[in-house]
């Protein structure tokens, strides 16, 4: 009988000295809560890079389209002609402006020279590319237009960019990236991101051609 007191008085007073004892209740709601809070923190962090992401695949596109409306070889006797060797400059120039993105290898840019043809329509003259994503142009291809007038231009349908005239010509750029996430955790990675931009050249071009001198190795071919 007095052993069975004895137990019973040992077993409360373990029991109370537990329910008193509450040094290790943080450690246990930290190591519950603290995977939550991680992921959440990953999550957000990606999606401001995503957001970030968005914001450089725009500036590419209008960085592009601003700098090929000025590119060519400057002699004021002569119309402006460009070379194959700008062309590689430029994309190679916006490559390198994309730091960080991987650009040539999770993207593509996509130029394009629109002109108007022979009889008043819109023509796509060239088109250059770089960029190992698999991704065509979404608004024509080269030599879309070279004929009638059917063609409406570049862009999206109903706001579509022309030419406004037969000496005048437009560099439309279409960028298109692969978003990479920052971390395993993402509901983003793959997400493709797509921007244009537009800029009329700025000088008067000699549009016949572009001038073929690539260097060997080096190609903006959209083939």
């Amino acid at each position: 009988m007095m052993l069975k007191r004895f137990k019973s008085a040992c077993s409360r007073s373990v029991i109370g000295a537990l329910a008193d004892d509450t040094s290790g209740v943080a450690l246990t709601e930290f190591a519950f809560t603290a995977p939550i809070f991680l992921t959440l923190g990953l999550v957000g962090s990606d999606t401001v890079s995503y957001v970030i992401a968005h914001m450089r695949i725009s500036q590419v596109a209008l960085h592009v389209a601003d700098n090929a409306s000025r590119i060519g070889e400057q002699d004021v006797l002569v119309e402006r002609r460009i070379f194959e060797r700008d062309i590689n400059d430029l994309l190679t120039g916006a490559e390198r402006y994309a730091k960080g993105l991987d650009l040539n290898a999770n993207g593509r840019i996509i130029l394009s020279s629109l002109e108007m043809n022979d009889e008043g329509g819109q023509w796509i003259h060239w088109q250059r590319c770089k960029g190992q994503k698999d991704h065509d142009s979404q608004y024509g291809v080269e030599d879309d237009g070279i004929e009638g007038t059917d063609f409406p231009g570049m862009g999206e349908p109903g706001a579509e960019i022309t030419a406004s005239g037969p000496d005048e010509a437009v560099m439309f750029v279409e960028v298109a990236y692969d978003y990479q996430p920052l971390g395993p955790i993402s509901t983003l990675e793959g997400k493709e991101i797509t921007y244009t931009a537009s800029f009329n050249v700025r000088d008067n071009r000699d549009l016949s051609q572009i001038h073929p001198d690539t260097p060997v190795g080096v190609t903006a071919s959209c083939d």
